[in-house]
């Protein structure tokens, strides 16, 4: 059996994000959860096969097997590691699945701007870009 359940790759400079992975923190009592920065000194994308570009664009999660997960998935299985199995499972009711996917889609598409972390018209297009800090 791994030692983990989920890996997340987040974007410490977010303050949204921050907040989030800080109560996933605090719920993962068990340890299962994988937390890495995708803004930390050091980091690179490319040792996951992803662009920085990619990893900001979308939350993304690697599971014990090495598979890459992205998007909704990712907090389906964060808050399954920390014991929300059953809240989880229901996201992916038909209807509730694509509502959340959708949902997402916009929000990740905002997620800089909402944060509060537009700067020099960086967020003109909604689209983070390779000047502004990480964030995933």
């Amino acid at each position: 059996m791994a030692d983990f359940d989920v890996e997340v790759f987040y974007d410490g400079a977010c303050p949204m994000c921050a907040r989030e992975i800080a109560m996933l923190r605090r719920l993962d009592r068990r340890g299962r959860i994988r937390f890495t920065d995708i803004a930390a000194p050091g980091f690179d994308a490319a040792t996951l096969g992803k662009s920085h570009d990619a990893l900001m664009a979308r939350i993304h999660a690697r599971l014990p097997d090495g598979t890459m997960v992205d998007g909704v998935e990712v907090f389906r299985r964060l808050y399954a590691a920390v014991g929300f199995a059953p809240v989880a499972a229901l996201t992916r009711l038909p209807g509730v699945a694509q509502f959340l996917d959708v949902a997402y889609d916009a929000f990740a598409k905002r997620r800089v701007r909402l944060g509060g972390r537009c700067e020099a018209g960086a967020c003109a297009s909604g689209v983070s870009t390779q000047t502004e800090a990480p964030r995933a």
